[in-house]
């Protein structure tokens, strides 16, 4: 992309059908300028890794309530990583546990939202931390 646009990918991975934060979130992000791309329901993090390579997104925003993310989120880290997009911001909101944060963000997780998250405390943390491809930051 070479409008300076922030492209972010919105996934819902694994079994989970609950995508009613999924959608407000992409519509916030949508409405703060952002191009959004949402991939819809039962995403596995192989979907999700190569819709990341194949738009050539700058993020990868993650709704998780299934209690997979310790598995689901470092598998997606790996794959993009292996496909040439270990630079893609992934940040991910819903039912995780704060116990869960630490090993999250240790694998990569830039950010993690919890319940009660602000749509405009997540817009600001995008413009702050995801910029686009050839930005420095």
């Amino acid at each position: 992309m070479t409008d300076g646009k922030i492209r972010i990918i919105v996934a819902k991975p694994g079994l989970d059908g609950h995508d009613r934060g999924a959608k407000v979130v992409a519509r916030a992000l949508r409405d703060a300028g952002f191009e959004v791309i949402y991939t819809g329901l039962h995403q596995t993090p192989e979907m999700i890794a190569n819709a990341a390579i194949q738009e050539d997104a700058d993020a990868v925003g993650l709704s998780i309530l299934s209690g997979a993310h310790m598995t689901l989120l470092p598998r997606l880290l790996d794959l993009l990583r292996q496909k040439g997009g270990g630079e893609i911001v992934v940040f991910a909101g819903g039912i995780i546990p704060e116990e869960d944060i630490p090993p999250l963000r240790a694998a990569g997780v830039s950010e993690i939202f919890l319940p009660g998250a602000s749509l405009d405390a997540i817009v600001r943390w995008v413009r702050e931390h995801v910029k686009p491809h050839g930005v420095k930051a």
